[in-house]
């Protein structure tokens, strides 16, 4: 592989950690679970497409690349609903139901 390739996927591979590493802070530090809710959601999920574009240039084919395109879309429909479905029991425990 170049050193082009090598050094994008060293530097999209950081900021995926970096963002990551963001998203821990905020659900550990920040006061309720909407606001907690909202950082992990967030900088997870662009950590992940951070992780999966850095690691596009070093897999063999196209069709491995697409497998991890895949893999990341389906993360972030799981993320998005299992989101909903905790915003939404966080709703109905603070308002009493």
């Amino acid at each position: 592989m170049s050193l082009v390739a090598d050094l994008f996927t060293v530097a999209t591979v950081s900021a995926g950690v970096f963002f990551y590493f963001a998203g821990t802070v905020g659900l550990l530090r920040f006061p309720d679970t909407l606001t907690r809710l909202h950082a992990l959601t967030k900088a997870d999920n662009l950590g992940l497409g951070l992780v999966v574009l850095g690691l596009l240039p070093q897999l063999a084919g196209f069709w491995a690349g697409m497998k991890l395109v895949v893999i990341w879309g389906l993360v972030q429909i799981a993320s998005a609903g299992t989101s909903q479905l905790l915003a939404g029991l966080a709703k109905r425990q603070e308002s009493g139901e």
